[in-house]
């Protein structure tokens, strides 16, 4: 992979890090934002005053010089393919997309093929910002394969560094439909009694904790409150489900974006998700508290009940604030139908 080297000298009053100092002083036509800039430096890709420094906390000052080296991104090996898309909006910045479920966004190992990823180099003919890697052109977040709903994509470098940048700052909008097991109130006193868990004004469930992959399943990822990422989560209850509720529709609002973070914290607040093979445990519901039909529909149910329904940010071009959404599809407006039907 061929390089760059960009030299940037530390002004006046800085901040004493150097992964801040430099987010202040990297000119901004260089498109590195403050995470990219973090790896960079763990990589030991840079130099402060012609040493290699590998801690983003290093102390720097006032005309310091540091020496960046910026690998420049390759074209892409991953084969683009013919598969439909559902486009929201596309423009020359950024393509949003409604994705439906059973569809993984990049190429990795076990998947690597028929992803979003493949879907979209056909589409624009090879053509996305490389700044996320030849795994990952474009793409400046995700959600899970059997996740659907809206996400964003960077086609040019521009772009991916702006909406990059609102996915770090939090500042980006996502609110997501899900229906779980049980139903959360804010008179349970064992949500009272569950460690990062409280109630905000309208019976708002907020969900804060720490998430890190677990010790012993890899592909699982853990409820902390020390070490791991910071990690909080909105629920709102939109309707009960059964007489005494035996499940609901929930709108879930994301401040931070960790990986399965609504799943796992769903499942931490004893309510997870109707489908979830990894966090929905083995809750069964009672033939008996339930039309037959709703309980052919959660037994049948093949996924997490889970979907991306909005999404806003802030054009990386125009500056224009956007907001997309998407209908709850099929499979899950006919599971809440039938959870719907009274019990006999």
């Amino acid at each position: 992979m061929s390089e760059t080297s960009l030299k940037v000298v530390i002004s006046d009053a800085p901040p004493a890090r150097l992964d801040k100092a430099l987010a202040l002083d990297v000119p901004e036509a260089a498109h590195l934002s403050r995470s990219r800039l973090a790896r960079l430096i763990a990589e030991g890709a840079v130099r402060l005053n012609g040493a290699v420094v590998q801690d983003q906390k290093a102390r720097v000052a006032a005309g310091d010089l540091v020496e960046i080296t910026v690998p420049v991104a390759e074209d892409s090996h991953i084969a683009p393919e013919d598969i439909a898309l559902t486009i929201v909006h596309e423009d020359d910045d950024l393509i949003v997309i409604d994705k439906p479920a059973g569809m993984v966004v990049h190429p990795a190992p076990g998947s690597p093929s028929g992803t979003l990823v493949n879907a979209l180099l056909h589409h624009f003919g090879g053509d996305l910002s490389g700044v996320g890697g030849e795994k990952r052109p474009g793409i400046v977040h995700r959600i899970d394969k059997d996740t659907s709903g809206l996400l964003v994509v960077a086609k040019s470098d521009r772009a991916h560094h702006g909406l990059a940048a609102q996915f770090e700052a939090h500042s980006a909008r996502r609110h997501y439909l899900a229906i779980c097991h049980g139903a959360p109130d804010a008179a349970d006193p064992r949500l009272h009694g569950t460690r990062g868990i409280n109630f905000e004004a309208g019976s708002v469930m907020k969900i804060t904790t720490h998430l890190a992959r677990h010790k012993t399943d890899r592909q699982r990822q853990a409820v902390l409150f020390q070490g791991g990422r910071h990690a909080v989560t909105r629920v709102e209850t939109l309707e009960k489900l059964g007489t005494p509720p035996v499940a609901a529709l929930v709108a879930c609002r994301l401040e931070t974006g960790r990986t399965h973070q609504i799943r796992v914290h769903m499942a931490h607040a004893g309510h997870g998700l109707i489908g979830d093979p990894t966090y929905g445990g083995r809750r069964k519901l009672s033939a008996k508290a339930v039309h037959p039909a709703a309980l052919t529909a959660v037994q049948g149910f093949g996924r997490q009940a889970l979907h991306a329904a909005s999404l806003g940010f802030i054009h990386p071009g125009s500056d224009e604030e956007m907001t997309f959404e998407s209908p709850m599809p099929a499979d899950m407006a006919s599971l809440l139908e039938a959870l719907r039907l009274p019990a006999p």
